[in-house]
C-alpha cells in the first residue's frame, strides 16, 4: 500500500507523488488504469478535473484508498482559493467566515472596458454570475456568452472561464461559487 501525500499538495501532485513512489511511468498507470497516458498527464499537471469514477480507478491503481484522492486535502485548497478571493481588489465578500463552507457570495466590480484579473481560472465546483450593472462578457471553455445586466450565468467552473467587462461603465456581479 502506498503512502498517503501530503494534504498541501493539489490533486495532480498527488497522483503524481503516488505513481513515482510505486516506480511507475505514465504508460505504466496508463495500462493499469485503461485511460491515455496524455490523459493522465493533465490530471497530474491539474488541466482536467477528472470525475470521481476516474478518481477511484486511479486510486484503485496505485493501491490507495479513493479517498487519499478524494478528499485529502480538499478543504486545504478551497480555504486558499477564499481567502485568495476575499483579498482580490475586485471581490467584496458576502459571506464572511465562509472559508470552511461549500457556498460563498461575492461583489464583483469589473473596471470598464476591462477583463476580470481572476484569482483561479478554473476550479472545481460550479459558479453563478447575476448582473447588477452594466454588460460582461462571460467565456466559459470555448463559448463566450454575453450577458446583460439582470441577467444570469450558472456554469460548470472547472472549465477555463474569464470575466470582460464590455461597458464603458464599472460592472457589478454578484458571483456565487459552489465548491464540494
Amino acid at each position: 500500500m502506498a503512502r498517503k501525500p501530503k494534504a498541501s499538495q493539489s490533486l495532480g501532485e498527488r497522483v503524481r507523488a503516488m505513481r513515482k513512489r510505486l516506480n511507475l511511468d505514465l504508460d505504466q498507470l496508463a495500462e493499469k488504469t485503461g485511460f491515455k497516458a496524455e490523459y493522465l498527464e493533465k490530471v497530474e499537471e491539474g488541466k482536467i478535473a477528472p470525475p470521481v469514477g476516474t478518481l477511484i480507478q486511479i486510486s484503485r491503481s496505485l493501491s490507495v484508498d479513493s479517498s487519499a484522492l478524494l478528499a485529502e486535502g480538499k478543504m486545504e485548497e478551497r480555504r486558499r482559493s477564499y481567502r485568495k478571493r476575499t483579498k482580490a481588489y475586485s471581490y467584496k465578500n458576502l459571506t464572511p467566515d465562509a472559508e470552511d463552507k461549500h457556498l460563498w457570495a461575492y461583489l464583483v466590480t469589473l473596471d470598464p472596458k476591462k477583463e476580470h484579473e481572476m484569482v483561479v481560472y478554473r476550479h472545481e465546483g460550479e459558479e453563478f454570475v447575476y448582473v447588477l450593472e452594466g454588460r460582461v462578457e462571460i467565456t466559459v471553455g470555448e463559448e463566450a456568452t454575453v450577458v446583460k445586466k439582470g441577467g444570469s450565468i450558472h456554469f460548470n467552473s472547472a472549465m477555463a472561464h474569464n470575466l470582460k467587462n464590455l461597458s464603458t461603465k464599472r460592472t457589478k456581479l454578484l458571483v456565487v461559487v459552489f465548491t464540494p
